[in-house]
């Protein structure tokens, strides 16, 4: 499966009073981290919407374990893949290490969405496509 790794350095606004890096800030740059993925695999948030007709891959469910705190000036690196496409889902994990220590642990659960050819002011689940999968298996 794709692996994608890109290199962040803590800015000044994605810390707290006490100078380290306030957690929601860090999902932000997972979401970053997701979408670099999905370029790394040649399939853009662009195409999803263009390509495949579908809306997004809104995040249903995360959570994520903090090991070593940030500071601004520090240079982190997010390490992100997908671990299961599921039917119309898939799992993303992200490691986080600072130098050679492992500082945090990410997990997200992501939905294909599209418009509900029943209703389409509402959106529904949809299938990951082949492509997209196969896409993922190459790298």
């Amino acid at each position: 499966m794709l692996t994608n790794r890109r290199d962040v350095q803590i800015q000044w606004g994605d810390c707290d009073p006490a100078n380290i890096v306030y957690y929601p800030r860090y999902f932000a740059m997972f979401d970053d981290s997701t979408s670099s993925l999905f370029e790394a695999a040649g399939c853009s948030k662009r195409d999803i919407i263009n390509v495949y007709g579908l809306v997004g891959i809104p995040m249903v469910d995360t959570r994520a374990k903090f090991y070593v705190p940030s500071s601004y000036g520090d240079w982190i690196t997010i390490e992100s893949r997908i671990e299961k496409f599921n039917r119309s889902s898939f799992e993303v994990t992200h490691k986080v290490t600072k130098g050679e220590a492992l500082a945090i642990e990410a997990f997200e659960t992501r939905v294909l969405v599209g418009r509900d050819p029943a209703d389409p002011a509402r959106l529904k689940s949809t299938a990951v496509p082949a492509e997209i999968i196969e896409k993922f298996m190459r790298g």
